[in-house]
């Protein structure tokens, strides 16, 4: 596969985000970098040849909220995620000497199309999806060379409509299909309308690329009817936000349990986080009704402890929407998503 909706990483692309201490190895001296081909699925394939077993891929785009008629802002994960990331101490507990920086899928010029349109307006809203629907094809090409590496992604930035792409890829990759387990408010089991965030996992399902789906925190009052009554058709299941944090009659641990727990067989899992979860946290979607950060990271803890995790996927932080401005948002966010990464890293090379 070409690498033409990717554009790949140099040091030079992140040299403006990386300090230096003395006497101090950070995380951004230690990540590997891909040397460019015209096969992209054989460039990573090198890759994992000489020990790289996770890539860091950014998708820098807001379409799929705004085609969700939602807010924008969640292009600036990304540059959130590596002001923090890049600039941890290595140690002990972990050194990122086995991951792989690639890049970003190709989305600048689907950004700039949609980007005075208006989706209060039933045919700009038209165009939004559409454009959501032609990024999905980028995502899943991109993806798909990741998997078919032996790889495992982990994406950042952009909205929930991103989940599409990836079980798609994984599902095409490996020729059955997936398993999927999302910390969200929301079920983003919408009808299929159009491309956005809301209906990423539906048209998964629709397509046969997903074969079974837990969330873990949805909300009872974000989650329309239709949304409930599908996923009941389907057979997929859910924890509430309501009984493990409102009712408490079941906590946390528990729940994302119950939820690893209905995967049968060897099907390959996503892991699947929507920050709109966390209370305070700048989002497409802000609440003050939800998880701490620190339950975020032991969702993303325990999942990625399941051998057949194949990716996680950090969607919809929009920095732009903290309260106290952009850069308090970028350094939140930052965190935030760092150390949702460094859970799920730890968990995947201790196993525990």
């Amino acid at each position: 596969m070409s690498n033409h909706w990717l554009h790949i990483y140099t040091e030079a692309d992140i040299a403006a985000y990386c300090t230096s201490r003395e006497n101090e190895q950070r995380f951004w001296q230690t990540l590997a970098f891909l040397q460019p081909k015209d096969d992209l699925t054989q460039a990573l394939r090198d890759a994992a040849q000489f020990g790289i077993k996770y890539v860091l891929v950014a998708i820098n785009e807001d379409l799929g909220p705004r085609a969700n008629c939602g807010r924008g802002g969640a292009h600036l994960g990304w540059q959130a995620f590596l002001q923090r990331f890049l600039n941890l101490p290595c140690n002990r507990f972990l050194t990122p000497d086995d991951v792989l920086l690639l890049g970003e899928v190709r989305c600048d010029d689907l950004q700039q199309q949609g980007a005075d349109l208006d989706n209060r307006d039933p045919a700009q809203l038209e165009q939004l999806r559409e454009l959501n629907g032609r990024l999905d094809e980028r995502v899943s090409t991109v993806m798909r060379a990741v998997f078919d590496a032996g790889l495992a992604p982990i994406v950042i930035g952009g909205g929930h409509n991103n989940c599409f792409g990836l079980l798609q890829a994984l599902s095409q990759s490996t020729q059955q299909a997936c398993h999927a387990i999302n910390f969200d408010p929301h079920a983003d089991f919408r009808a299929l309308e159009g491309r956005h965030s809301g209906n990423g996992f539906s048209y998964a399902y629709e397509q046969g690329y997903l074969a079974d789906y837990h969330v873990v925190g949805m909300h009872e009052q974000k989650n329309n009817h239709t949304i409930i009554s599908a996923l009941d058709q389907a057979g997929f299941s859910y924890s509430s936000y309501q009984d493990i944090l409102v009712r408490r009659t079941l906590t946390l641990t528990e729940a994302c349990h119950t939820g690893l727990g209905r995967f049968a067989g060897q099907a390959p899992l996503g892991i699947e986080v929507d920050v709109d979860a966390i209370s305070g946290m700048p989002v497409s979607a802000y609440t003050n009704c939800g998880f701490t950060a620190n339950d975020a990271e032991h969702f993303v803890h325990l999942a990625a402890r399941q051998e057949r995790a194949r990716y996680l996927h950090l969607c919809e932080a929009a920095p732009e929407h903290h309260p106290q401005g952009l850069q308090q948002g970028l350094s939140d966010a930052g965190q935030v998503l760092a150390s949702l990464v460094c859970s799920y890293l730890q968990a995947r090379k201790t196993g525990v």
